[in-house]
């Protein structure tokens, strides 16, 4: 799952929805702040509730990406773009390929449910809009014991640029997708590598509910 399809149903608690993204951002500012749930649990029972919301969206992160990784719909769909992806770059084997297969799921199930419904992208990031990433970033260092001052900078940068809406046009998604490909250090995507987006959509867009089931309706009481 990705930032809107682990947020969607907890819109109505923003600081819950805004910690549903904060595992992905730390990937981007700090792979070395990767949170895990016992170091987050204890945060369930402190005084503040923006800190309980916050541990509350990552804890159900970390669930969510469980049940979605170990689903058949995410396998059969990761491995079919595997596939797909190794025949676009030439038979090539090795990182690149399966890594595509298991993001490509990811994003396009985002860029699934917000064509589905356009006001889910615009009422994501008023949800942005409504907490302090300054707040935020105090509150991911105390959970994992570690000081960043990029997590705050990032959160801004994501809400000003507006990036799910870029999953919804092939070349702008292609532009991304190599965007990460710079970032964990592989080669880019050629541009023929846009050709393969079309039919990749389909597929994810014909098994959403599938890859959704089991998603909450809203946060645990």
């Amino acid at each position: 799952m990705n930032y809107l399809a682990h947020a969607l149903p907890f819109l109505d608690e923003p600081y819950f929805a805004a910690g549903t993204g904060v595992p992905d951002w730390l990937t981007v500012v700090d792979r070395r702040m990767r949170l895990r749930s016992k170091q987050v649990e204890p945060f369930l029972e402190d005084l503040d509730p923006r800190v309980v919301a916050v541990a509350g969206g990552v804890l159900q992160h970390l669930r969510d990406d469980i049940r979605f990784h170990g689903s058949r719909a995410f396998s059969e769909l990761s491995l079919k773009l595997t596939v797909t992806a190794r025949d676009a770059l030439g038979g090539e084997t090795g990182m690149r390929p399966a890594f595509l297969g298991h993001l490509l799921v990811e994003v396009l199930l985002d860029a699934s449910l917000a064509v589905e419904d356009p006001t889910r992208l615009e009422a994501y990031y008023r949800m942005l809009e409504s907490v302090d990433p300054e707040r935020i970033q105090r509150i991911v260092c105390r959970m994992a014991g570690r000081e960043t001052d990029r997590l705050a900078l990032l959160i801004s940068e994501f809400l000003r640029r507006r990036i799910l809406s870029d999953y919804l046009e092939d070349a702008r998604l292609w532009m991304r997708l190599n965007q990460i490909m710079h970032r964990v250090r592989v080669p880019p995507l050629p541009e023929s590598f846009r050709d393969l987006l079309p039919d990749a959509r389909q597929l994810v867009d014909a098994r959403r509910d599938e890859l959704l089931e089991g998603t909450p309706s809203g946060p645990p009481e």
